[in-house]
């Protein structure tokens, strides 16, 4: 990665959104909230561990006005319609009204509820995305899907809606558990398959060192590279009626991982392993160029991710969560899967490809596959 364009600050624009990275821009975010939506109250929704870091910041860069300050406990396991719920009562006890702006501080659980309470309350009000986790700044905090769990399965109950910015300060990942860390990195290793075999390649040179250096120029250029993939995807395809579909690599089989370990391995552990399996599904039916997964399992173990499923899941169970997944059709499951590394298989199928239960099965119960 190239160190002399690193720490540059960093300002896109999607859609009707502003995406900023700079460190230190924790003690803009009133500043930026005023000026992309400016409200009567402002609401910081956060969870417990991230506000003991950075609320007391972020509530401050406030002038003039005093925010509602919500806390959630952390982890997927709250990222529910009963803590959707309680955070709009809260809201409403408060007298929020439609002149409210929304201020999502945190991972991706924080993001994906507090988007969906602002889709939803007073039928949508403005938000800003603030991520701390290098998995939001690079991926979820990026598109506007917002959205709740299900015992179904993950995210099968949400909105799109756009925020007004997102304010990514590269500066929070020092407080990021190095778990946490190689979990993003997940989302990044997706990036460079599905659009650009160079990044994807710059990313493997980069690891794993970048991870011990969460502040270093490394990791500043991997964030932009990957918003600016990701922002371009989401440009061309908003509502993943086409292309964005590609940015569901791995997550078919990785969302039905992440549910059936009992949300036990992190989000972006379950996707590594679901792009790996994946991979090795699209060389079992013809799509992918051999040693395509090879090249993935590598990276994935480079970055100190798990590439093996987990002994104690089913394949039958697997493949049961799959068919509840979003992307189910008629039926069928529809994958997102490589041709090779920076290449994607579906262009003439709206970017999706079905494919048969008993070749998902086969790749489950492979002896490399665990």
């Amino acid at each position: 990665m190239v160190a002399r364009t690193a720490r540059a600050a960093a300002a896109l624009r999607l859609l009707d959104c502003d995406i900023l990275v700079e460190p230190g821009l924790l003690g803009s975010v009133g500043t930026i909230a005023a000026r992309v939506a400016p409200a009567h109250r402002y609401v910081v929704i956060t969870d417990d561990t991230v506000a003991g870091f950075y609320a007391e910041r972020v509530v401050a860069s406030f002038s003039g006005t005093d925010p509602l300050l919500l806390r959630i406990p952390p982890g997927e396991a709250h990222k529910t319609r009963l803590t959707w719920a309680s955070l709009t009562d809260e809201m409403l006890d408060a007298g929020c009204g439609r002149d409210t702006t929304i201020i999502a501080l945190g991972g991706g659980v924080v993001g994906d509820l507090a988007g969906f309470v602002a889709a939803t309350f007073m039928r949508g009000i403005p938000f800003v995305q603030v991520p701390t986790t290098l998995l939001a700044m690079i991926d979820a905090s990026i598109g506007g899907k917002t959205g709740v769990d299900a015992p179904a399965g993950k995210n099968l109950v949400g909105a799109f809606h756009q925020p007004k910015a997102v304010v990514a300060d590269p500066q929070t990942l020092t407080t990021l558990p190095v778990n946490h860390r190689r979990a993003g990195a997940a989302e990044a290793i997706k990036h460079g398959v599905i659009t650009d075999a160079a990044y994807f390649d710059r990313v493997a040179g980069a690891l794993p060192a970048l991870l011990t250096e969460p502040s270093g120029d490394a990791m500043h250029e991997l964030i932009i590279g990957s918003i600016t993939i990701k922002a371009g995807v989401v440009l061309g395809d908003e509502r993943e009626r086409g292309m964005r579909k590609i940015l569901n690599f791995g997550h078919t089989l990785g969302h039905a991982i992440e549910t059936a370990s009992d949300y036990r391995l992190l989000h972006g552990e379950a996707i590594a392993v679901g792009m790996v399996l994946e991979s090795v599904l699209a060389e079992r039916i013809g799509l992918a160029a051999a040693g395509t997964s090879a090249r993935v399992r590598e990276v994935v173990r480079r970055a100190g991710l798990p590439a093996d499923l987990p002994a104690s899941l089913s394949p039958e169970r697997l493949l049961a969560l799959t068919r509840t997944d979003k992307k189910a059709r008629a039926g069928a499951v529809e994958y997102a899967l490589p041709l090779a590394v920076g290449t994607m298989a579906g262009a003439d199928t709206r970017w999706s490809v079905r494919v048969r239960d008993d070749d998902v099965i086969a790749v489950l119960r492979a002896p490399d596959s665990r």
